[in-house]
């Protein structure tokens, strides 16, 4: 028995959410949020945070500042991750500025220490952490050849991958990291992401991923849901009705019911939904962190939406 359910490596930041404005500004005029609140962000916190809330086994590897370590540590312990693969530096932890509303949200972002992210990926004592357990999912733009000398291996320790870069698209228009991309066992893009890769639709997308000889196809589609490529062509699950408060997170949120749905064995209809309810209950609060649901609350909702 591995002694993680999930190993997830990547970006870590200091969210400052702003929320609860009538309109976006303009360029050179004032907007102003309802509601404000400081947070852990970055899609690797929230997923392995909202995975750990529901009661799986998870360590988080990733770069933050020193300065910040104390509070981000406690922060992360509080919802039970393993903190032992987290490193502080010398910079300042990323941060990013999310303003969000209950349809859509915003990103200003400072790198900080996640910059020297791959760095600290390069150590000869990274395989034998995340091979302990059973998942790995990457939130950040891997580089190739990270991603060449860490996969082979993990497909050889039994361990099943993941990614969400998240919405880079330099990075989603590179051959090398599409390569990279076919080799993951589920690439788990948003909408716009998937449009970058493909220049179409969802549907296109999927067809995409089979023509291509991915292993999956999948695309998260916010309110609207989820879609996942099957045999005989599109499953498309819907989302829970919410009341949405803040929508910072979602994506990655969605990331960790797919997954516990993939850790149970489930067929694909079963992760779509696991992912919708976690996405869903994500936004009903202001902040990555602050709605994720526990198992029972997770149950319930899924009971209600889809039983």
């Amino acid at each position: 028995m591995k002694k993680y359910d999930l190993a997830v490596i990547g970006e870590i930041y200091i969210d400052h959410v702003m929320t609860g404005f009538t309109k976006w500004p303009q360029p050179g005029e004032e907007a102003f949020a309802h509601n404000y609140v400081r947070e852990i962000g970055g899609g690797a916190a929230i997923t392995a945070s909202a995975l750990a809330r529901i009661g799986r086994r998870v360590t988080l590897i990733g770069a933050v500042g020193e300065n910040e370590m104390p509070w981000i540590a406690q922060r992360l312990s509080d919802f039970g991750v393993s903190i032992a693969g987290l490193r502080g530096g010398d910079g300042c932890t990323g941060v990013t500025v999310s303003i969000s509303s209950h349809i859509d949200r915003s990103f200003f972002t400072y790198l900080g220490e996640n910059a020297n992210l791959e760095d600290l990926l390069d150590d000869n004592g990274l395989l034998e952490r995340i091979t302990a357990a059973r998942h790995v999912h990457f939130a950040m733009p891997i580089s190739a050849p990270l991603a060449g000398r860490l996969l082979g291996a993990l497909r050889a320790a039994t361990c099943t991958t993941s990614l969400d870069v998240g919405h880079q698209a330099v990075w989603l228009k590179d051959e090398a990291n599409l390569k990279t991309c076919s080799r993951m066992d589920y690439l788990l893009p948003n909408e716009r992401e998937a449009k970058l890769i493909c220049d179409g639709s969802a549907n296109d997308y999927l067809e995409f991923t089979r023509a291509n000889d991915w292993p999956s196809g999948v695309v998260k589609m916010g309110a609207g849901g989820a879609m996942m490529r099957c045999s005989n062509g599109a499953l498309h699950v819907n989302s829970p009705n919410v009341r949405t408060v803040d929508t910072t997170g979602a994506g990655d949120a969605f990331n960790a019911g797919f997954i516990d749905g993939l850790l149970d064995g489930r067929s694909g209809e079963e992760c779509l939904r696991r992912g919708c309810v976690c996405g869903s209950l994500s936004t009903c609060a202001v902040g990555a962190l602050g709605a994720l649901p526990s198992r029972g609350e997770f149950e319930e909702c899924y009971e209600e939406t889809y039983g």
